[in-house]
């Protein structure tokens, strides 16, 4: 969602607290913003509505100065994506400027407490009344304690005071008009990392804006609160006082936040694909005992077979990427599996067996509705594993244990690489679970070398992009879709219609091929083309039944098939030949097609390919 940065340090903030904003556009934004504090005790602020380009020109007219700022990309929820209403910022008297991530639940009751004391508002954002909290408590403690409190006291005590008054999530930054050699980073609910350097401190609501300027990071958990000069960063928790973090690694390459000689972000991810799947691969395939292997699931083989039945919860296309693993792991493993939506299963109350092992599955692991089913599963007594991106992110560290899928910065709003490589651990995971339970060592070999060939087949799959341009230019001005096929590729299906609905706008639909008669076969007409995608399979022929369907109603069909397969071609108006694919792997390179056709109609159609109106990439708010 929003995103933020900050620097203390000798040097002038701007050129990294504008690198920094361009590197979190991917999270989504309609404002932003940055502010500076200078020798003489001057907040300078620049913010506007649009992009950060806009703001970049505002703030070198502005010659903005100090060796101090943060800076802000704002998605609205509070207030229009107006000038005003854009981050940072700044208290009733001028002492105090804030940006902040997530939202303030009860800020209405604090800002009519504030307005009775005089104070006035000038924007309609939740954040001000931050801001004015944060000034008054500075005041009130100030005028209590005099010169008998340190500021590194002092600070964090005002900024702790106000947020006990929050109910609701936060990331926040502050810097105070008169410490200005001080910044103050908090988090509850939204990520918050500190980058460690020589001379210089950093703030970042994302590692991958930190890429290229420090190569040390501190994961900010919940309920702590960081003050930070250009030297100095200590860390106190709500409950606990001070506390010390471990300083880990940033294991991110400049070079990976960056495009390249790609267009887009989305289009550089979707090439990554091969090499991602080689990354989520490595070191997790046994060939002498042919099985996965897993170094962070934190169960043992013998408490695994006692599992009784798997859930997993997930939002969006990690949703869909579970739907795929449920195929597979009942298929390979024999254990039944609950996909769930992160949003309704924090909110209910199932009948859950008591051998059961939940998944959350996310790519950034800081999304809302996905942590708290985590943490509602986790209360309930059950065992949780995580399936994420991201090292070091909420998800992944409130897990029992989990799986790192190591994709990648993913950068697009679009996740491609996520989906396949959250596919590929599924895979890996209904192969040892199959392996535990009932499958051979002969049908385990078979298995495994189909996993370990995934890079090829995707490879394989993206030399087809010059074809599928051409089959986007054919359907661009199409404002209607259908994602059409059966078994394990209906969740394909469904992650294709989403991918077109996600950066063209046009509307569009994923069903189960044989769900067309019941319903949604009213929808075809000629301009309405269904994309299928029907690989030889035992429902092949079931497949070609459906597609008849739709032709003899004057729809277009668009075919993604194996290589050799007459019937199906000749049926098609368009069709995309793969490689024959085992069954359970389909999902994972028929994809492929889907989301360069997805990506050719959307740039032919002018649209923002990497920041689509209205998307986020992490959604860190309910």
């Amino acid at each position: 969602m929003c995103g933020i940065v900050g620097y203390v340090g000798n040097q002038n903030p701007v050129d990294f607290l504008l690198r920094g904003l361009r590197l979190l556009e991917y999270r989504g934004y309609d404002s932003a913003g940055i502010a500076t504090v200078d020798e003489k005790r001057t907040i300078q602020i620049v913010k506007t509505a649009g992009r950060v380009d806009t703001l970049a020109k505002q703030v070198l007219a502005a010659n903005l100065r100090g060796k101090i700022g943060i800076g802000h990309t704002r998605w609205a929820t509070h207030g229009l994506p107006t000038d005003a209403n854009a981050h940072p910022h700044v208290s009733y008297d001028g002492s105090v400027v804030v940006v902040h991530n997530g939202v303030i639940e009860n800020y209405q009751s604090i800002r009519d407490q504030l307005i009775k004391r005089g104070i006035k508002f000038t924007t309609q954002t939740d954040t001000e009344s931050l801001a004015h909290l944060i000034a008054f408590y500075l005041n009130e403690e100030t005028n209590k304690l005099g010169d008998t409190i340190r500021i590194d006291e002092l600070l964090p005590q005002a900024v702790s005071l106000a947020l006990s008054q929050i109910h609701g999530t936060y990331g926040v930054a502050v810097l105070f008009r008169d410490y200005p050699e001080v910044m103050i980073g908090a988090k509850l609910g939204s990520p918050f990392i500190i980058g460690v350097g020589r001379g210089e401190n950093f703030i970042a609501s994302d590692a991958a804006s930190l890429a290229g300027n420090t190569d040390h990071i501190i994961t900010l958990s919940d309920h702590e609160i960081a003050f930070m000069t250009a030297d100095n960063i200590s860390i106190r928790h709500r409950d606990e006082g001070l506390v010390v973090r471990n300083i880990e690694v940033l294991d991110i390459d400049p070079t990976q936040v960056e495009r390249g000689d790609f267009e887009h972000y989305m289009l550089k991810e979707i090439f990554e694909q091969p090499d991602a799947i080689r990354n989520t691969l490595r070191g997790r395939l046994d060939f002498d005992s042919v099985t996965a292997k897993f170094g962070g699931l934190n169960l043992t083989a013998q408490q695994l077979i006692g599992i009784r039945r798997i859930m997993a919860t997930a939002c969006g296309t990690s949703w869909h990427a579970s739907l795929v693993g449920e195929y597979q792991i009942e298929t390979l493993a024999r254990i039944p599996v609950e996909v769930e939506y992160a949003s309704e299963l924090r909110y209910r109350n199932p009948p859950i067996d008591q051998n059961t092992l939940v998944f959350a599955v996310t790519q950034s692991g800081e999304t809302a509705d996905t942590i708290a089913a985590l943490r509602e599963m986790k209360r309930r007594g059950f065992p949780t594993m995580s399936i994420c991106n991201v090292v070091g992110s909420t998800i992944s560290r409130e897990a029992d244990g989990g799986v790192y899928l190591h994709a990648g910065p993913e950068i697009g709003v679009a996740s491609t690489k996520t989906f396949t490589s959250q596919c590929t651990v599924f895979a890996m995971l209904a192969l040892y679970l199959g392996r535990l339970r009932h499958i051979d060592f002969e049908l385990g070999r078979k298995l495994i070398d189909q996993i370990n060939n995934l890079p090829n087949l995707i490879t394989i799959a993206l030399q087809k992009n010059d074809q599928i341009k051409n089959i986007a230019n054919k359907y661009a001005s199409c404002n209607d879709f259908m994602f059409l096929a059966r078994q394990y590729n209906f969740p394909a299906a469904l992650e294709g219609a989403l991918k077109l609905k996600e950066i063209s706008y046009i509307h569009a639909e994923g069903y189960p091929a044989g769900e067309m008669k019941h319903g949604p076969l009213a929808l075809i007409d000629n301009k309405t083309p269904s994309v299928f995608i029907a690989p030889e399979c035992y429902v092949h022929n079931k497949t070609l039944s459906n597609m008849q369907e739709i032709k003899a109603r004057g729809g277009p069909v668009i075919a993604i098939v194996t290589e050799g397969d007459k019937k199906t071609k000749e049926i098609a108006d368009d069709y995309i030949e793969l490689p024959k694919i085992a069954d359970f792997l389909q999902p994972i390179v028929y994809n492929v097609p889907l989301q360069l056709l997805a990506y050719h109609i959307a740039v032919i159609r002018g649209c923002d390919v990497d920041k689509p109106r209205n998307l986020a990439k992490s959604v860190t708010v309910e």
